[in-house]
């Protein structure tokens, strides 16, 4: 039975940490020219297009917003049992991605397996002039050389801990939880 530890982010927090993330990826691409989102499945779409509307507020530009879908791209799909098959939802990337810079979205970095998976998904979409990654959360414990370039907030954990975000679009709360296993 897991057990909530701490509350780490509640909405307001969670609101002052992407407005601060894209204002970073503002400064860091000089503007948006050529410059795409992209949210990995689940809560990373719902971040994506809270980033693209802040941007749209800070810089008067919008920011195309895409859907990844990294189903068949993970690494630990054999190890999942045999009677439960992955639900393959689809990507949505209704522009080319080639020679765009590619802000992939995600609300937590753990392992880097998933960004792996996500990074192997786009270049089979195009080829994309650089790809950047933004997290809501950082919690450590990385198993493949990735580093997020824009983070909300860093969490470190221990392994027997949980982090869980809730957004609105899918939790009817926004709050980032630490859950002891």
């Amino acid at each position: 039975m897991e057990q909530e530890k701490a509350v780490v982010l509640d909405d307001q927090a969670i609101r002052r940490a992407l407005t601060r993330v894209a204002h970073e990826i503002i400064e860091r691409n000089k503007g948006v020219e050529d410059c795409v989102l992209v949210g990995i499945r689940t809560r990373g779409i719902y971040i994506a297009d809270r980033l693209a509307e802040r941007i749209q507020q800070i810089e008067g530009k919008s920011i195309e917003v895409g859907e990844l879908d990294i189903t068949l791209y993970r690494d630990d799909l054999s190890v999942k049992s045999e009677d439960c098959q992955p639900e393959v939802k689809g990507s949505d990337i209704p522009y080319s991605i080639t020679d765009k810079r590619v802000i992939l979205v995600d609300d937590v970095l753990y392992t880097g397996r998933t960004v792996r998976a996500a990074m192997d998904a786009l270049i089979d979409i195009g080829r994309p002039a650089a790809i950047q990654l933004a997290v809501l959360v950082d919690r450590g414990h990385r198993e493949l050389p990735i580093r997020a370039d824009y983070v909300g907030k860093n969490i470190p954990t221990s392994s027997g801990e949980k982090i869980v975000v809730e957004l609105a679009e899918v939790d009817q709360k926004d709050k980032v939880s630490i859950f002891e296993k």
